[in-house]
C-alpha cells in the first residue's frame, strides 16, 4: 500500500487488543458487526451543516469548497454520493477554468478511483493534474503530484515508472525541506523495491522514512511503516514477525481512522493465516476485507479478496468452490484492467488444475500467465525504446543545426576567426595557468591558516577547561580555608580567654592542650599544603632533581610524625638500605608526608603503616600500605581529581583538607612518575607511586 496524504473524514472503526489463536474467529465476527452497526447509526451533524451551507451558497468559489468538503466526508460513508459531489465540482471547476479548483477536483477524483481500485482512471486524473501543478510553480504541489502518479503506476505493476515519479517527489520535497513529503517519498520508493523482491533495500528505505516520520510526529506514517514491514516479513516467510507488525499497523490504523489502509492490512492478515494453514481464520479475514471493499465499491480489493478465498478453498481441496471464486476474481480483474492481479489468477488456476491432475489445463493457464507477464514487459520495453529514440533524434537534430551554423560562420570569416581564436586561446591558457597557480597557492595558504586556527581553538578550549577546573578548585579551597582556619583560631582564643580568667583547672589543662595541639597540627598541614599548591599553580616550584636516599627520608618523616603523638600507630620502614631515587627532594618528601598522614588518619589505634619500594630497571615503585578502614570504589575514582578535593573525617575524627592527595599527584607527575591506589573497604589501602631510579655517573 503506497503512502498517500489526504484531508479525509473517515469512518470510525476502533477496536484494539491482543489477538490469539483461540479468540481470533470471535473477535473478527465482533469487529464486522461493530463496524456495520457503528456506520449505520452515526449520522454526521457536520455533513448536515455542510449541506445546509451548500443550499444557501451564492458564489461559485465557496460552492466548490463545500463540494470538496462534502465529497471527502462521504467517501467512506456513501461512495456514490462522494463520487456525485466530486463530479459536480469537477465540471464546475473546468467550466470556470480555475486551476486551484481543478487541482483539488482531480486529486479527489484520483483518490476516489484509488479507493475503488480503478487505477487507470486514477492515472488519468493524476496526469491531468500534473501539468496544472507544474504551471503553478508550487514545489509542494508538484511533489504531491509526482507521488500520486507513482502510486498509480505501482498499482498497475509498472514499477520503473513508479520509481521515477517517487524519486522525483523525493528530490523536490527534499529541496524544499518538506519533511512529510520526503518521508512519504522514501517510504514509497521502499515499496517499489519490495515489489521487486529487494527486501533489504526496501527495509532500508522504510526505516529512513520511519525515522523522519518520528522526528515530525507523523503518527499515520507509523501505520504504513508497520504494514510494509509486516508484508515484507510475510513474503520472507517470517510469520511471527509479520503478525506482530501487521497487528501494530491495524491498531494504529483503527485508532487514526486510516480507512484506505485497513482493508489492505486485513487482506495481508488473511494471507498470513492462509500460509500458516489456519484456513478458517484466513476466510474470516478475507470476509472482513471484502465487506470493507464493498462499502467503497473497490473492485480491485473485491477481486483480491475473492481470489484469496479461492486460494483457501484450493488448500482445503474444495476444487469447485475454488474454481468459481478464482474465475470470478479473474473476470473482475479483466474488466478493470488489473493486469498484475490477472496474472495471479492465471497462476492460481494453473495450481488448481495441477491439483486436479488436469495438466493440460494447468499448462494452458501457465502459458496465459507467462504471456501476460511478457506482454507487460514488452510494452514497457517498447515505451522506453521509443522515448529514448525520440530523445536521441531530438538531440541529433539540435547537433545538426549547430553544426550547420558553425560551418556557415567558418565559411564567412574563416581567416580572421582562426587568428582570433589562436590569440584568445593563448591568452586563455596563460590566464588559466596563472589562475590555477594562484588558486593553488591560495588553497595551500588557506589550509595552513585553517590548521593554525584549529590548533589555536583547541588550545583555547584546553586553557578554558583548565581555568574552569582551577576556578572550581580555588572556590573549594577558599571554602576550606575559611572554615578550617577559623576553627583552631577560635579554639585558641577561647582557651586563652578561659586561662586569663582562671577558669581551666590543672586537671583539664592537659586535655585542652592536646585538643588544641591536634587543631594546630591540622592547621599547620593545611597551611603547608595550601602554600605548596599556590606555588604550584603559579608555576613557582622548579624541579631540582638530586639523589634521594629513600630509606632515610622515610625514617625522618616517621620520627617527625611520631613526635607529634598524633595516634598510636606502628610505623614500619621496609625500604632497603642504599635505595636511591632521582627527583626533587622537597616534592618527594611532601608526597611521603601526605601519604603517611593520610594512612594515620584512616587507621585505628594500634594499627600499622608500612612503606616499601620495588626496584625495576629504570624506576622505583614506592608503596605506602595501611590496615585501616579502606576506600570505596566510588571514592577511588575521584580521589585524585582537581575539582573533587574530597575529604572525610578520620577514625579519631581528624579533619582533612582535600589537598594532600591532589598535591601528591601533581608532584609525582612533575617528577615524571605515576600514582595510583589499591583498596578494599575494611581491609586497608595501598598507595603506589613511581620515581626515577638514581644511576651513579660513569666517568671515562
Amino acid at each position: 500500500m503506497v503512502y498517500l496524504v489526504s484531508n479525509m473524514a473517515m469512518y470510525n472503526l476502533k477496536e484494539r487488543g491482543t489477538y490469539n489463536v483461540l479468540s481470533k474467529l470471535g473477535i473478527i465476527v465482533m469487529l464486522l458487526s461493530l463496524s456495520i452497526t457503528t456506520k449505520a447509526q452515526s449520522p454526521s451533524r457536520h455533513i448536515d451543516s455542510l449541506k445546509t451551507e451548500l443550499s444557501k451558497v451564492s458564489t461559485d468559489s465557496l460552492r466548490l469548497r463545500l463540494l470538496f468538503q462534502l465529497s471527502e466526508e462521504y467517501q467512506y460513508l456513501d461512495f456514490v454520493q462522494a463520487k456525485s459531489l466530486i463530479d459536480e465540482a469537477t465540471t464546475l471547476s473546468e467550466k470556470l477554468n480555475l486551476n486551484w479548483a481543478k487541482l483539488e477536483a482531480y486529486k479527489q477524483q484520483s483518490y476516489l478511483s484509488t479507493i475503488r481500485g480503478d487505477f487507470l482512471t486514477a492515472l488519468k486524473f493524476d496526469k491531468a493534474r500534473f501539468p496544472i501543478a507544474l504551471a503553478t510553480n508550487d514545489s509542494a504541489n508538484i511533489a504531491s503530484s509526482n507521488n500520486y502518479l507513482g502510486n498509480d503506476y505501482i498499482n498497475l505493476g509498472e514499477y520503473d515508472e513508479a520509481y521515477y515519479y517517487f524519486t522525483e517527489s523525493f528530490r523536490i520535497s527534499r529541496a524544499i525541506k518538506d519533511s512529510l513529503q520526503t518521508a512519504i517519498a522514501l517510504h514509497n520508493v521502499g515499496t517499489v523495491f519490495k515489489e521487486l523482491g529487494q527486501y533489504d533495500i526496501a527495509l532500508d528505505h522504510i526505516e529512513l522514512s520511519r525515522k523522519l516520520s518520528n522526528q515530525i510526529n507523523d503518527i499515520d506514517g507509523q501505520a504504513y511503516t508497520y504494514y510494509e514491514i509486516g508484508d515484507i516479513y510475510l513474503r520472507s516467510k517470517k510469520y511471527d514477525e509479520s503478525e506482530q507488525a501487521l497487528l501494530k499497523a491495524l491498531s494504529i490504523t483503527r485508532e487514526r481512522d486510516i480507512n484506505i489502509l485497513e482493508p489492505d492490512i486485513i487482506s495481508r492478515m488473511a494471507r498470513l493465516y492462509l500460509r500458516q494453514g489456519q484456513f478458517d481464520i484466513a476466510n474470516k479475514y478475507y470476509d472482513s476485507a471484502e465487506l470493507l471493499h464493498t462499502k467503497t465499491q473497490n473492485e480491485y480489493g473485491l477481486a483480491e479478496s475473492i481470489l484469496g478465498k479461492g486460494r483457501v478453498a484450493l488448500k482445503q481441496k474444495k476444487f469447485d468452490d475454488a474454481a468459481n471464486q478464482i474465475l470470478e476474481s479473474l473476470n473482475i480483474s479483466k474488466r478493470i484492467n488489473a493486469r498484475t492481479l490477472e496474472i495471479e489468477c492465471y497462476r492460481t488456476l494453473s495450481q488448481l488444475y495441477e491439483e486436479r491432475e488436469d495438466y493440460k489445463s494447468a499448462l494452458a493457464y501457465t502459458k496465459q500467465s507467462k504471456a501476460l507477464q511478457d506482454s507487460l514487459f514488452s510494452q514497457d520495453m517498447v515505451q522506453k525504446i521509443f522515448q529514448n529514440q525520440l530523445r536521441l533524434q531530438t538531440e541529433n537534430k539540435d547537433l545538426q543545426i549547430a553544426a550547420l551554423n558553425e560551418t556557415q560562420a567558418k565559411q564567412a570569416n574563416e581567416l580572421n576567426r582562426q587568428s582570433f581564436l589562436k590569440n584568445i586561446l593563448v591568452v586563455v591558457v596563460a590566464l588559466t595557468a596563472i589562475l590555477l597557480f594562484t588558486v593553488y597557492r591560495s588553497g595551500q595558504r588557506r589550509i595552513r591558516i585553517n590548521k593554525l586556527l584549529i590548533e589555536h581553538q583547541n588550545e583555547i578550549k584546553k586553557r578554558s577547561l583548565e581555568l574552569e577546573q582551577l576556578n572550581q578548585v580555588k572556590d573549594k579551597f577558599f571554602s576550606v580555608i575559611s572554615h578550617d582556619l577559623r576553627s583552631p583560631i577560635n579554639a585558641l582564643s577561647g582557651i586563652l580567654d578561659l586561662m586569663s580568667k582562671n577558669q581551666i583547672t590543672s586537671e583539664e589543662l592537659p586535655k585542652v592542650t592536646k585538643e588544641l595541639q591536634l587543631q594546630f597540627n591540622h592547621t599547620k598541614n593545611l597551611i603547608n599544603n595550601l602554600l605548596d599548591w599556590a606555588l604550584l599553580q603559579m608555576d613557582k616550584l622548579k624541579i631540582q632533581p638530586v639523589k634521594i636516599d629513600l630509606r632515610s627520608m622515610v625514617d625522618d618523616n616517621f620520627e617527625l610524625l611520631d613526635s607529634l603523638h598524633l595516634k598510636e600507630v606502628t610505623l614500619t620502614n621496609k625500604i632497603e638500605e642504599d635505595t636511591s631515587a632521582y627527583g626533587d627532594l622537597n616534592m618527594i618528601n611532601l608526597v611521603f608526608r601526605n601519604l603517611i598522614l593520610n594512612g594515620m588518619k584512616f587507621t585505628e589505634q594500634g594499627g600499622e603503616i608500612t612503606i616499601g619500594a620495588d626496584i625495576h630497571d629504570e624506576e622505583l615503585t614506592v608503596w605506602v600500605r595501611d590496615n585501616g578502614v579502606g576506600i570505596s570504589p566510588e571514592i577511588q575514582k575521584i580521589l585524585f581529581e582537581k575539582t573533587s578535593g574530597y575529604s572525610t573525617r578520620g577514625t579519631a575524627n581528624e579533619k582533612g583538607t582535600g589537598l594532600g592527595l591532589i598535591l601528591c599527584k601533581e608532584f609525582v607527575e612533575r617528577n615524571g612518575g605515576r600514582i595510583w591506589l589499591e583498596s578494599e573497604e575494611g581491609k586497608g589501602s595501598t598507595f603506589f607511586f613511581t620515581v626515577s631510579k638514581f644511576h651513579e655517573p660513569v666517568f671515562a
